[in-house]
């Protein structure tokens, strides 16, 4: 999915234990069981345990996280919401 400022979001998961994001606008927050960073693709929600930003890098948007990934969760951006939900806001 290419975003409009030109960055490309993708992402890597490698035996849910090594995550590599690109297209990272921001990290709202982050402990030991979630992170939560901003992508050009939408808001994004990592949860597991022992999870820890192992590099971090908003000029290019790259971030990689370590730890026990458990579940991805994305919300907002432009492909976001059921065709009905978008259609009552």
């Amino acid at each position: 999915m290419d975003a409009p400022n030109g960055k490309k979001h993708t992402l890597m998961l490698d035996a849910r234990r090594h995550l590599v994001l690109t297209g990272v606008e921001d990290v709202s927050g982050f402990n030991e069981e979630t992170v939560s960073v901003k992508t050009t693709a939408g808001s994004l929600t990592i949860k597991g345990s022992g999870l820890h930003i192992d590099r971090l890098n908003l000029e290019t948007g790259d971030v990689t996280v370590d730890g026990t990934v458990n579940s991805l969760q994305y919300s907002g951006g432009s492909g976001s919401g059921s065709r009905l939900s978008r259609l009552f806001r």
